[in-house]
Order: structure tokens, then C-alpha cells, then sequence
């Protein structure tokens, strides 16, 4: 494969442009050459000159302006969702040696959704991976999106972006990440960033970041044990490369992104192929993992835990139970949809009476974008009496969404009913729960339980900027604004917006006085947090200065 990673442009309006060709910017065609073997590689904290530390910076770098860009998407229940296919492979990927305790704490192993409906799924230095809707929705199950997962995870454990960047002796990782960050600000203008990608020297050879034939394999088997060993079918990694094969043949419309940055041999699918085992599916290389869908399913919440048993096992139950996928692509395509035409198409078909549970969640999905809440909430409701019971709160997620819409006059049955869901909601351990518990909150006027629940949240999760400014919501409908504004800082922090959390918190020192004596710990919390915050300015200040 190649690591193409492109935040996109979408509708015909400006938006983040090919941060690959960014990268590409500093790269001249890159040969394929041999990876050493896991085994064999060399430390960690050196490879060829570009430190641990180095691709992290460049990494956190990349990523400080992905969480600016409007395509950027933090939707917790897709993010819950991929995080049940990436936690058991990050768990995985350690217990068989390919991610060490030093690459596990240091790295970022962090997930980022695009809004862009093309099929790709991409790696950044420092760890960090990006997903792309289309990819989410393009997929049948659950097993074919974590091979994709499993095999970006593999060139991030392998080093495989340190080395190929430290290849390019002429340039220092700080210069590559100047010309990153200087195409995301040219963003605002397409021409301008198309022209300073042509003038390169590295797009006349190439418009992506290649990995070398040997990574690519070197992913591919690495990412193939991964996901089996994950608990995941390992058909549905050849699954995914014959649908991608299928797509390539079919059209070259740009649509899948992917064929072209992980261009697929029929070496590799053969390869993929004969390490299915030989009794199918859960044969005797099958999965560690037993699948019980009536189990909670742990989440990421904002902490990396890859710890496990004595025995190297991973706990039963991991996995998603097979309906949710459906539920989930649905939604993902839904997202990632602009235009009315589709949405009305899949209106319609989702309201007959044999539409599958996908289809009606789209159906659904697609009459709140649309704006038509009545339908919406109908077709919601039919949903939540047709699904599996394992899958069943993904339905009443999905309910209480379209039932909280402004257009949507709630009657007294619905209000108790979505007042019993946010309950239960806030109850619950996982994220996307917490925040929809929250909405509700706010939305039946009871804001009270859920300002201590996402309180409790925060302060072990304090990298959850979604949390903050839910938070932040809370705190002004009870009317405390010092808190609100000081938990808007929070999310700037946790989106390495240093200077806009600065600006928050000297925003909340200036609020009147009468606000400020009001609540005295919380003005001294603003006022060691300001100290913080500027020092973490300071030094990205001085490390810009540095590479310069």
C-alpha cells in the first residue's frame, strides 16, 4: 500500500486540501527497498535520525489542525464504535510483541473521522489514524472496516512513516511539518494550494506518500495476525481486498481513494487467502475472542488501556455484536451525504415494510437531516421495535436524536419517554451515552445530573474537548458562566488550541466581579490553569522557533 491521507474537499466548497501532496512536498520517489523484520528492527527512540519524540511533534502537529477543519468529525457514536474494533486490536498488536510498553505510552493510537464519503482510511506520524465515512459505509461487517484498521495499525507499530520520512536526509522533520501545516492554511484557496502541489519537486514523480512494496506485505501479514488474533475473522480482511479489487474494476472515479494509495496485487490477496485456516472461520487459528452480543462491549474513553490478563488472552466479549454494523455504515453513509436527492432516495426505501434495520436507520437518519422531524421519529420508532435486543439501544440512541430535533413539537408521552432514556443514558459507562444523556439533560430541562456526571468524566478524561463543551453547555443553562467559560478553555486544550484556551480563561478573569467572588475555588482553578495554558504556549512558541 501507500499512506494517502487526504482531508477533502467536498460540495465544491474549499476544505482542507491533499495533506499527502503535503507530505509528497519533501519526498522524491521513494524505491522499494527491504524492512527488517519486527524482530530486528532497532530501538525505538532512533530511526535513521527521526526520534520517537520527532514523529510524535510532527504528528501532534498534523493533528492540531485536523481538529480545526470543518471535515473533522467527532461523532461519539461512530467513534464508540470504531473504538470496538480498535481497542481489541491495539490489545492484540501488544500482546503479540508488535507494540512495545515505550510505542504503546508514547504514541497517540488515536482515531480521527473525515466527513468525506470516498473510501480511505489513512496514517499520520505520532500515531495518529483517520477514517473517512465512505470507508465506514462501503463496509458489510465489522470484521472487513478493523482489517483496514488493523493493517494502518501495523505501519504505525512497524515505524514504516519514521523510516520512510527519515529517508529524505535533506530535509529535518520540522521543515516537512512547515510545508504540511502550509498547505493546511491553503486550504481557503484550492488553486493556490493545487499550485504550490504541482511546483513541488516530489509530485512530479508522485502525489502520495508511497510505502515500499516490503512495508506493504511487511502490513499486511503483521495487520492479518492482528485482527485474528483480535478475535476477528480473518476472511474479512480478503473480503475487503476483493471489494476494493471489485471497485478498481469497475470505475476510477476517485471515489475510493484507497485503490489508488494501497494498490493491491494479486501476490497479496493470494497471500491473504491461504492464511485463512483450513477449517474457515474459527478454525483452528481462529479467535482468542468469544463473542457474546448480550455483553457490554468495552469503549475507549479518552485513556489508552492495553493491559491484560497473565495468560496474554483477551477478555471475552470484546467484540460488537454482528448487528451493529449494519446500524453504524447506515449512519456513516448518512453523515457523509450532502445531497437532498440521495437522502430522500434513502427516505423512501427505508419506510417499506421489509426494509432491513439498515435501511430504516438510514431512512431515519436521512428525514432528520432533511428536516422533516415527524417522519423521522416515526420511522425511529418502528426501528426500536423491529432490532435485535443487543443492538436495541443503538435504536433508542437513535430516537432520542430525532426526538430532541427543534422542528418537533414533543407530545407528553414522548417527553416521558425520552426523560426515561436520559436516564438510563446517563447511567450508562460509555461515551456516546453520556454526551446523548446530556443533550436530553439539557433538552427536558434537568441539566443538574448530567453537569456531575460529565464532571466526573473530565476529570479522568481531561482530552475530551466534545465533553468540555458539552459541559460548557450545562454550566450556561444553569447559569454559571464562570465554569462554562472555563470549560470551553478546556476543550481548546485538549485541542492543542493553546492560544484560544488562553484567550477563554483570561475571558473568564474578566467576567464581573459579582460572578467571579460568586465561586472562589473555581476562579483560582482559572487562574493556575491560565499558567499552565501559557506555558504550553511558550513552548510551542519556542519549538517553532527552533525549526526555523
Amino acid at each position: 500500500m501507500r499512506m494517502t491521507v487526504h482531508w477533502a474537499a467536498r460540495l465544491g466548497r474549499p476544505r482542507l486540501v491533499f495533506l499527502a501532496a503535503a507530505l509528497a512536498l519533501s519526498l522524491g520517489p521513494l524505491s522499494a527497498q527491504p524492512v527488517p523484520a519486527a524482530s530486528s528492527l532497532p530501538s525505538l527512540g532512533d530511526v535513521d535520525g527521526m526520534t520517537l519524540a520527532d514523529e510524535r511533534r510532527l504528528g501532534d502537529r498534523i493533528a492540531r489542525d485536523i481538529y480545526r477543519d470543518p471535515d473533522y468529525l467527532d461523532d461519539p457514536l461512530l467513534g464508540d464504535y470504531l473504538q470496538r474494533l480498535w481497542q481489541p486490536l491495539l490489545a492484540a498488536a501488544r500482546s503479540r510483541g508488535e507494540i512495545s510498553p515505550e510505542l504503546a505510552e508514547r504514541m497517540a493510537w488515536e482515531l480521527m473521522i473525515s466527513r468525506d464519503r470516498r473510501v480511505n482510511a489513512f496514517a499520520l506520524p505520532g500515531g495518529y489514524f483517520g477514517v473517512h465515512l465512505g470507508l465506514i459505509g462501503v463496509t458489510d461487517n465489522s470484521a472487513e472496516l478493523a482489517s483496514v484498521l488493523a493493517h494502518e495499525l501495523a505501519h504505525v507499530s512497524q515505524r514504516h512513516i519514521a523510516r520512510m520520512l527519515s529517508r529524505q536526509d535533506r530535509m529535518a522533520p520540522w521543515v516537512l511539518g512547515a510545508m504540511i501545516l502550509g498547505a493546511l492554511a491553503a486550504r481557503s484557496n484550492v488553486d493556490a494550494a493545487n499550485a504550490a502541489i504541482v511546483g513541488s519537486q516530489a509530485v512530479a514523480a508522485q502525489t502520495q506518500l508511497n510505502f515500499s512494496r516490503d512495508m506493504e506485505r511487511e502490513a499486511d501479514r503483521i495487520g492479518f495476525t492482528v485482527l485474528t488474533g483480535a478475535g476477528f475473522e480473518g476472511e474479512g480482511f480478503v473480503s475487503m481486498f476483493e471489494k476494493l479489487q471489485q471497485a478498481s474494476r469497475l470505475n476510477d472515479d476517485g471515489a475510493f481513494p484507497y485503490l489508488r494509495s494501497h494498490p493491491l496485487t494479486s501476490e497479496r490477496m493470494a497471500d491473504m487467502r491461504a492464511r485463512l485456516p483450513q477449517g474457515g472461520p474459527g478454525g483452528a487459528s481462529g479467535p482468542l475472542v468469544s463473542r457474546d452480543p448480550a455483553a457490554p462491549s468495552p469503549v475507549n474513553q479518552g485513556i489508552l488501556n492495553l493491559s491484560l490478563p497473565s495468560d496474554g488472552k483477551l477478555p471475552a466479549a470484546v467484540l460488537p455484536p454482528a448487528g451493529l454494523h449494519a446500524l453504524m455504515a447506515a449512519r456513516a453513509r448518512v453523515l457523509a451525504e450532502n445531497g437532498p436527492d440521495r437522502l430522500r432516495a434513502w427516505m423512501a426505501s427505508g419506510q417499506g415494510a421489509q426494509a432491513r434495520p439498515g435501511d430504516r436507520y438510514a431512512a431515519a437518519w436521512s428525514a432528520h437531516r432533511l428536516g422533516q422531524p415527524e417522519v423521522a421519529e416515526r420511522l425511529a420508532r418502528q426501528l426500536r421495535n423491529e432490532v435485535d435486543a443487543d443492538v436495541a439501544w443503538v435504536a433508542d440512541a437513535l430516537w432520542m436524536e430525532v426526538v430532541m430535533a427543534p422542528g418537533l413539537q414533543r407530545t407528553a408521552a414522548q417527553q416521558a419517554e425520552l426523560a426515561r432514556l436520559r436516564d438510563l443514558k446517563l447511567a450508562a459507562g460509555d461515551r456516546a451515552s453520556l454526551l446523548l444523556g446530556a443533550q436530553a439533560a439539557m433538552a427536558t430541562g434537568e441539566p443538574r445530573p448530567a453537569a456531575s456526571r460529565l464532571q466526573t468524566w473530565v476529570v479522568n478524561r481531561p482530552g475530551d474537548a466534545l465533553a468540555w463543551q458539552s459541559l460548557g453547555a450545562v454550566y450556561r443553562l444553569q447559569g454559571q458562566t464562570l465554569r462554562a467559560v472555563r470549560a470551553d478553555a478546556e476543550a481548546h486544550v485538549a485541542m492543542r488550541d493553546y492560544a484560544g484556551a488562553q484567550e477563554r480563561l483570561r475571558a473568564a478573569q474578566s467576567l464581573p466581579a459579582a460572578q467571579r467572588a460568586a465561586d472562589p475555588v473555581e476562579m483560582a482553578v482559572v487562574d493556575a490553569r491560565l499558567r499552565d495554558v501559557q506555558a504550553l504556549l511558550r513552548q510551542a512558541e519556542q519549538a517553532e522557533r527552533d525549526s526555523r
